[in-house]
């Protein structure tokens, strides 16, 4: 049985909830014949990396599907690449502000996205469920630990199919920001399931030219 890990980090920036955190809890265990490895990442530059390799050495997945919230965003987005450089106007969760930082000294600028993103907004859109691809993950952890992610496996696990994906917020998020975009916890765990469904028919199934 082939296994997908799929992280979310904890709530960050002053909010109570993270609806990825929330939503990646709800998966069910098994989808579409892949065993879901459900993983709550530290919202901590180092410490969100070191997590996600850990568990990439101990549970050997062949997909990794990396999920954050992107508040004002209405869409779920699919990051094309993950950029090398920290820089961001809020700390960590640790206190911890990084600016104009490299991930990785001497690394590759960035990375793509290793997903058929491609296809699976075909899939999200089939389902009726709002999706776009982005070229920007931003500049704070989500970024960090995308690009983290991506470099680790480029060295050493070059089969691993992996990216990163951006959510709206929760409705009750946006209760004192009446302006904002939100997405229900359930449509979003659609999204999700339907982005394990679609990395499998198009990277393993049915693998592109």
């Amino acid at each position: 049985m082939k296994k997908a890990l799929i992280t979310a980090f904890d709530p960050f920036g002053g909010e109570t909830i993270n609806p990825a955190l929330e939503a990646v809890m709800a998966l069910p265990n098994e989808i579409d014949g892949i065993k879901i490895i459900k993983l709550e990442l530290p919202t901590v530059y180092i410490k969100s990396i070191d997590t996600v390799i850990s568990a990439l050495e101990s549970e050997c997945p062949d997909i990794l599907i990396m999920v954050g919230q992107a508040g004002g965003r209405p869409n779920v987005t699919l990051e094309r690449v993950a950029i090398n450089i920290d820089d961001a106007t809020i700390p960590d969760n640790e206190g911890k502000r990084h600016s104009d930082t490299p991930i990785v000294e001497g690394g590759p600028v960035a990375y793509f996205s290793t997903l058929p993103i491609k296809d699976i907004i075909k899939a999200l859109h089939k389902n009726e469920i709002p999706a776009a691809i982005s070229d920007s993950a931003g500049t704070f952890v989500c970024n960090h630990v995308s690009y983290g992610a991506l470099h680790y496996a480029a060295k050493y696990l070059p089969m691993l199919k992996a990216g990163f994906v951006h959510i709206p917020f929760a409705p009750k998020q946006t209760l004192n920001k009446p302006k904002m975009p939100s997405m229900s916890k359930e449509t979003v765990v659609q999204g999700l399931e339907v982005i394990v469904t679609a990395v499998v028919s198009f990277s393993y199934r049915n693998p592109l030219p």
